[in-house]
């Protein structure tokens, strides 16, 4: 198992960056007509990122399993044995020497930024060259039949170029973000054919905010991604409703929601269980000592030896097998077959990222939901007999399923509903999805509180939850609000010698240091010259007017932590230290000062998202 990655850092502009003539920079800064030709440009180059990857995945496939022209890997059915299982440990073999030749150019070492990071932390920067080597890595996985889907290669590369082209025109960071976020609503629009999927993706997960001034740009792209997709690429409906009966055998009532919401509940706890999974197979590969450059050949053998035991439906993303399970005639396996396959691809995607594979669970959780929608279909009639007087056919619970489980394991609750709408046209079955889907993001968020991209975040160490601008709070530090003339004095002096430099009208307070330069606390000049005037007998000691010994600011600090400083020490003002272990005072920083930056910065937060410039 490889180790874990260092945290990752915002990445910057490089020095070959070709930037747009002035007078293009002014008119997309200065219009948003600019802005939507720019998100149309983007849309039109991301429809053609995604056909060229689905065309060199595919062919990869067709090349290692021998597949018929345009037969997915998934819903094959006579694969040779053999090939089935050496074919992914070869994709690790593959991966292994790619990055041994990434190491041979020493290239450093960091956590590549993806679309949600990048817009929550780094204001819509991210590395193109970064986003190409997952691209690689992506399609070296999915091509070699690993059980990963391809959208995290999509929407990495798309929200990628998105940046670059941004920086190129010196976006603001606002436009920056939005500009991502067609980025990536333009490759999953592209991916499914399902323009609204792709925008509710971008506003859910990527800009994590819906708002008027990016509402136009973000489905400009989506449907300028799906369109030129659809002219490259030939794409099959996931659903194939040929009639009404097909997905339900009465009139739907309200009552019908019942179903749908435990359908909902049980997948929410499925996808805590996926998660989870994916974290405890990293660390028994951790635990197995090997070379970090076996770790993806092994887990490509445990991968073809699941599916040489369960079904060939294992491999890969799983398109072509969920084109089988949502065909109107469904499929014909049983109970039992079904929970053996549920069970073997659930398996075999958290080996395929656990043992370093690169890719995402988005398709491999649509896939899982319709298994678990089946399984549910056919499995609850038999402890609770009441539910087969329901008016919903197993295509309609795998429907179901499958936006329930995707939503648990990738959020988006809208996302996953506008994909059933755009999949099935049933307003019907939708209504039930947007029940099911409810139930299970609340479900998930208030148990578990992420996401798989946030969870794998807060591995890492990072506290991000959403896409919601938060780099801002980081970059604005205690080191740039303080003020560095720092009225100061040592302590070892009499009262009476402190009060004659520090008379009624100097500064009020006074940051003491000891012997050796050391913050020792704040004194108030106005409580010295009154404990002076109080004093019965002789002067009182300077260290028994000290105040805040022990709470201090660093210069790293963001304003969001210093202001819960100010509140739990219930001090207007605090000394800012090099460090906790020097304690030598570089600094000053008062509440009210912090307060008002921290105001005018949500403030201007808050105009963003809703588009106002003034």
């Amino acid at each position: 198992m490889p180790p874990q990655p260092v945290p990752s850092r915002p990445p910057v502009a490089h020095r070959v960056l070709v930037q747009a003539p002035g007078h293009l920079r002014a008119l997309v800064r200065g219009s948003e007509i600019g802005l939507i030709v720019l998100a149309a440009l983007i849309g039109c180059c991301g429809g053609v990122a995604v056909a060229a990857m689905t065309y060199a995945t595919q062919g990869m496939r067709e090349w290692l399993y021998g597949l018929p022209p345009g037969l997915r890997l998934s819903a094959a059915t006579d694969l040779p044995p053999l090939v089935m299982l050496l074919a992914p440990a070869f994709g690790g073999v593959l991966l292994a020497l790619f990055t041994l030749a990434l190491r041979w150019q020493r290239r450093p070492r960091r956590a590549v930024v993806d679309p949600i990071e990048a817009n929550a932390l780094h204001g819509g920067r991210m590395s193109i060259r970064d986003s190409t080597v997952v691209v690689i890595q992506n399609t070296i996985s999915n091509g070699s039949g690993i059980s990963v889907g391809m959208e995290a290669a999509y929407t990495q590369f798309c929200a990628g170029l998105a940046s670059r082209l941004g920086l190129s025109f010196e976006l603001r960071r606002a436009d920056q973000r939005t500009l991502v976020g067609c980025g990536a609503a333009a490759a999953i629009a592209a991916a499914f054919g399902a323009p609204l999927t792709g925008a509710f993706y971008a506003f859910e997960l990527i800009i994590g905010t819906y708002s008027i001034a990016t509402l136009t740009p973000v489905v400009v792209s989506a449907l300028c991604g799906s369109v030129v997709a659809r002219a490259l690429v030939a794409q099959t409906s996931l659903v194939t409703v040929e009639r009404a009966d097909a997905i339900t055998t009465t009139v739907l009532t309200t009552l019908d929601t019942v179903p749908s919401l435990a359908l909902g509940l049980i997948c929410a706890g499925l996808g805590i269980l996926i998660m989870r999974g994916v974290t405890l197979v990293e660390g028994a590969f951790r635990a197995t000592r090997l070379p970090t450059l076996c770790v993806p050949v092994l887990g490509g053998l445990c991968v073809g030896g699941l599916a040489l035991i369960a079904s060939p439906q294992v491999l890969s993303g799983g398109h072509g097998a969920l084109h089988l399970h949502l065909d109107a005639h469904g499929t014909t396996l049983g109970l039992s077959a079904l929970v053996l396959l549920f069970v073997a691809k659930a398996t075999a995607s958290a080996i395929s990222i656990g043992s370093g594979f690169r890719g995402g669970l988005f398709f491999a959780s649509l896939f899982l939901g319709a298994i678990a929608g089946e399984i549910f279909a056919a499995g609850m009639p038999l402890i609770l007999p009441g539910l087969a007087a329901f008016g919903l056919t197993p295509l309609a619970y795998a429907v179901i399923g499958m936006s329930a489980l995707a939503v648990a394991v990738i959020g988006g609750p809208l996302t996953m509903t506008f994909l059933a709408l755009e999949l099935t046209g049933s307003f019907p079955i939708t209504g039930l999805v947007l029940v099911a889907v409810i139930a299970s993001s609340l479900t998930v968020r208030k148990t578990f509180g992420y996401s798989f991209a946030t969870w794998r975040f807060h591995l890492r160490g990072e506290s991000i939850r959403s896409a919601h601008d938060v780099g801002w709070i980081r970059t604005l530090t205690v080191g740039k609000l303080m003020r560095r003339e720092v009225p100061m004095a040592p302590l070892d002096q009499t009262l009476p010698a402190f009060l004659r430099k520090h008379p009624l009208g100097s500064p009020s307070r006074v940051v003491m240091v000891d012997g050796e330069g050391r913050y020792a606390g704040i004194i108030l000049v106005p409580e010295a010259h009154a404990a002076l005037r109080e004093a019965e007998d002789g002067s009182p000691d300077l260290s028994g007017l000290l105040r805040h010994t022990a709470d201090v600011l660093t210069a790293d600090m963001n304003a969001k932590i210093a202001t819960a400083i100010f509140d739990r020490t219930e001090s207007e003002a605090l000394a800012v230290v090099e460090d906790l272990k020097s304690r030598k005072v570089i600094g000053f920083l008062t509440e009210s000062h912090t307060l008002k930056r921290y105001s005018e910065e949500l403030d201007r937060q808050r105009r963003a998202v809703l588009g106002e410039t003034g």
